[in-house]
């Protein structure tokens, strides 16, 4: 079994800001016919992908505290870290962008912070550009802000990719993965 989690913050005020790029992910990969459970202090979907059973789920906890959510969940459903798969945004990277990675540091991403001081550091994170961060802008309202026009078809196209990202990660693995999505994307 695997774990799909996409970080971001719940409420309407945060629908469609760089923040939750981690949700629309995990959207794109839900079955638009099954309903949302909400458990563990987080909205889940239960479904089967290339074969096999995913429970995809979205953090109801803000982005700080993901790792409580994910904590539960990978317990509940006995998940091991290998098949757990973190969706979220990055503010390292332009929009289009993706960069998969099997391990590591959170990046100063406080979602991955916490879900690396509930499980330890060894999962896949699938980072998605929003876009650096301008000068003279508050790095809390970047990542806050909505998407802007100018940004969208480039989050819209690393989005796009997402379903093919987590199947290449499911059928081919980790370096398959990196080797296919860490660059530009088409």
């Amino acid at each position: 079994m695997y774990l799909i989690a996409g970080l971001g913050n719940p409420g309407e005020q945060y629908t469609n800001t760089r923040h939750n790029l981690g949700f629309m992910a995990v959207d794109i990969l839900a079955d638009s016919s099954l309903p949302w459970k909400s458990e563990h202090k987080a909205l889940t979907q239960k479904r089967s992908l290339k074969g096999e059973d995913v429970v995809l789920a979205k953090p109801q906890t803000f982005m700080n505290l993901s790792g409580e959510a994910i904590q539960a969940l990978m317990t509940w459903y006995k998940v091991k870290p290998e098949n757990l798969i973190v969706l979220v945004d990055d503010i390292t990277l332009s929009c289009g962008r993706i960069r998969v990675r099997g391990s590591g540091s959170h990046g100063g991403q406080n979602g991955l912070r916490n879900i690396i001081e509930k499980i330890g550091p060894n999962f896949v994170r699938v980072r998605i550009g929003e876009g650096i961060c301008p000068p003279k802008w508050d790095l809390a309202n970047w990542v806050l802000s909505k998407i802007t026009p100018e940004d969208r078809p480039g989050i819209e196209l690393a989005l796009k990719n997402i379903p093919s990202v987590v199947e290449t990660l499911m059928d081919q693995g980790i370096e398959a993965c990196m080797g296919k999505f860490n660059g530009p994307l088409k």
